[in-house]
């Protein structure tokens, strides 16, 4: 029977501690430890990027659109995005009403400028046959003069001289006749020249309206999947969009055994980013997919991009690997890797608080806690270098105790500290990310 009680009591106690054990204030924190890690430490820049292809063919619009005076022009139907098409199939439709006036106002310049030119030549015709008419009368009107001459032997000499003044005369007259009749045979071809010119010129801009608007059904130039293009707002040119006549894209075909991804970096980070630079890159589609990249092009001038409240450079990462999943306007995670640090010893950021100027960890001291004063090196997302003020051994608070009153501040000493007032790079030291913490 004792050895029930006793069961019991002990079984008592035992719930009695668990019960103090998990009763405790859930807002009581609970103290985490870390130590140093030793190894390579990468410092990376993560950005957000997107799939396109690096090189594609671009579907485009009529290109005589210019020289019709249409600027704009507007698709009327598209085929959905994703569509795979082969060479010569019909990918959109623009809208012909406009090119469709300037058709007709053309066919009725032809109509005129042809009017003219039969007009011209009926003039022409009529003008020339009568000075033909009067260059025939006045031949006749000569032989007579001879035969008058020839006649007037019989005559007085003064009235052969008044006979042969009159075929002088008319010899004179007929010469100017034959001269006139010529120029007038070159003024009417150059008339005619003048207005079948300008019919030749109205019937060319009216073949030329007509080839222009028989491209106002655009065809695929090769085979391919249909991706569309963006303008320069970023915004895609789909069904209703407006395209220019000076760059008529209407979409393009991307060639996928070559993809590369557009990101861009805040004006913060660029100074860092260099070509050639190695990139680990993921695709939110497919999360266990992995790629590797490299940087092939920095922009030099930033740009304000839409939701950006900074300026913002344009990175271009070439894929190594080609894969048949990825298709262009796919999301990617950019790690751009800006160096390794090797045989460097790193800490957690949360573990880092600044205070005074200065940066602290709270160390462990046997069964004390201490403020030990560090310098830090380069810093990635996560992860700090530590230069001075740590070893492997030390074990780091990750967050800050919740009392610091009258806790003990190991500083470095001076010389230590001055050794790294030249070196340290500003952009390198993360203070958004480190706590600043308020002692009493």
């Amino acid at each position: 029977m004792s050895r029930k009680i006793i069961y019991t009591v002990l079984s008592i106690g035992f719930l009695i501690a668990v019960w103090s054990f998990l009763g405790k204030d859930s807002g009581e924190q609970l103290d985490i430890f870390v130590s140093p890690k030793e190894g390579d430490f990468k410092v990376t820049v993560t950005t957000t990027g997107e799939l396109r292809a690096k090189n594609s063919i671009q579907i485009r619009g009529p290109q005589g659109a210019r020289d019709i005076q249409i600027w704009n022009l507007t698709i009327q139907n598209l085929v959905p995005e994703g569509t795979i098409v082969q060479k010569g199939d019909p990918v959109a439709e623009l809208d012909r009403s406009e090119v469709m006036t300037r058709l007709q106002n053309a066919q009725l310049e032809v109509q005129r400028a042809e009017s003219q030119f039969e007009q011209a030549q009926l003039d022409s015709s009529l003008t020339l046959t009568q000075a033909r008419d009067n260059l025939e009368n006045l031949s006749f009107q000569l032989e007579e003069r001879q035969i008058a001459v020839e006649q007037s032997v019989y005559e007085s000499p003064a009235v052969q001289r008044q006979t042969q003044i009159e075929l002088e005369r008319t010899e004179r007259q007929l010469a100017q006749e034959k001269q006139n009749y010529r120029t007038r045979v070159l003024q009417s071809e150059a008339s005619l020249r003048e207005i079948e010119a300008t019919l030749t010129q109205e019937r060319n801009n009216l073949e030329r309206i007509m080839r222009v608007m028989n491209g106002f059904t655009i065809l695929a130039p090769e085979n391919g999947m249909v991706v569309y293009t963006r303008n320069w707002q970023g915004r895609k040119t789909t069904t209703g969009s407006t395209i220019n006549a000076f760059d008529p894209v209407v979409a393009e075909l991307p060639d996928f055994s070559a993809m590369e991804s557009l990101t861009y970096v805040n004006e913060v980070d660029i100074q860092k980013i260099r070509t050639g630079q190695t990139v680990q890159i993921g695709l939110d589609a497919v999360r266990d997919k992995e790629l590797t990249g490299v940087v092939t092009t920095v922009a030099n001038i930033g740009e304000q991009r839409p939701n950006s409240h900074s300026k913002v450079f344009e990175v271009k990462i070439e894929i190594n690997e080609s894969d048949t999943t990825l298709r262009p306007a796919m999301t990617t995670s950019n790690d751009i890797l800006i160096e390794t640090i090797e045989n460097a010893l790193f800490i957690p950021l949360e573990a880092v608080h600044a205070y005074d100027s200065n940066h602290f960890v709270f160390k462990r001291d046997g069964i004390q806690t201490v403020m030990q004063q560090i310098v830090m090196g380069a810093a990635n997302d996560n992860d700090v270098v530590i230069l001075e003020g740590l070893t492997p051994d030390d074990q780091v608070l990750i967050s800050m105790p919740p009392d610091t009153s009258g806790m003990r501040k190991n500083m470095l000493p001076d010389d230590v500290l001055d050794q790294y007032l030249d070196e340290q790079e500003p952009e390198e030291t993360p203070e958004q990310e480190i706590e600043i913490v308020e002692l009493p």
